[in-house]
């Protein structure tokens, strides 16, 4: 396959194009950092610079590389990850408008298949109603929606993989956990009733590949692990595997006087399932649950 990864020097971009090209298949890498040019070439892809919120840059760039297949990664996150709703403007514009430019770009380029990566906890469910009152929420939203129309249309090969919350050594957010877990300074929660997906960017990455080939077109998949967890389990998690100190226990009003946007984490109950991913993909995550993922994670940090 002759593949194009947009948002090529992300957190999942980068093991996603490794993993492509030791598969054998020719990688276009996208990314609108200059100095990430170098780094992607080491991998074995292509690479080209553009904005994907240029549509016209965004075109050419796509009818130069003349893939096959198109993998939507286009984020703008900050390393340790969003804590305030501010922290997600410039990714809800690139899930907005970043999309439809792509799509464009795709169709115009007559890429087969455009395969994109969502978010689960963000990703429109019942109530809908509720969903569209939070920006980035509707951002989702819009990002696969257009997708799937364009899908309904005739007019390419659609798929949806809406992703569990990532950890791993190669996501900064996880690297961030552990040194502020460590450090006594990400405390747990009292009360955290939270139920959250998450998933190994390993795993993250072997699912999308799948997708490439293996899932139906329209299809909409839950990649998360057997098992959801709280955020209160996650930093304990880290503590345990890293030999670490007990964290402190705070309670969730001062979270929302020092980080609002995570209280939102310790109330949401999403307990999704990967039943539909595991058979119509074939894909069995590597690390089943958080415990085992960490475990290995942490392994190699001891």
């Amino acid at each position: 396959m002759k593949v194009f990864v947009a948002g090529a020097s992300g957190a999942i971009g980068i093991p996603l194009v490794r993993a492509l090209v030791t598969a054998g298949h020719d990688v276009t890498a996208l990314t609108r950092t200059a100095g990430k040019e170098a780094g992607l070439r080491a991998l074995g892809a292509s690479v080209t610079v553009a904005d994907a919120l240029n549509r016209d840059a965004l075109i050419t760039a796509v009818a130069a590389a003349e893939p096959t297949h198109v993998i939507h990664q286009l984020t703008a996150l900050p390393l340790d990850g969003p804590r305030r709703a501010a922290d997600l403007d410039a990714t809800n514009r690139l899930r907005i408008d970043g999309t439809r430019n792509l799509l464009e770009a795709a169709v115009n380029a007559r890429v087969r298949r455009f395969v994109v990566g969502s978010f689960a906890l963000l990703a429109p469910r019942e109530p809908a109603a509720a969903a569209t009152r939070d920006a980035a929420a509707a951002a989702i939203r819009s990002m696969e929606g257009q997708v799937l129309d364009a899908t309904k249309s005739g007019a390419i090969e659609g798929v949806v993989l809406r992703y569990g919350m990532f950890y791993g050594l190669e996501t900064p957010s996880t690297i961030a956990m552990i040194d502020m877990v460590r450090k006594r300074r990400l405390p747990v929660i009292r009360g955290d009733a939270g139920l959250l997906p998450v998933i190994h960017i390993d795993d993250a990455v072997s699912a999308t590949v799948r997708a490439l080939d293996a899932a139906p077109a329209g299809r909409t998949y839950d990649i998360v692990d057997d098992r959801a967890v709280s955020l209160t389990e996650i930093v304990q998690a880290i503590a345990a595997f890293s030999g670490s100190a007990p964290p402190r226990t705070v309670p969730v009003w001062l979270l929302r006087l020092v980080a609002p946007y995570m209280v939102r984490l310790v109330s949401m109950r999403m307990p999704l399932s990967n039943a539909k991913a595991k058979a119509e993909l074939g894909w069995q995550p590597k690390y089943s649950t958080l415990h085992d993922g960490l475990a290995a994670v942490l392994r190699r940090t001891a």
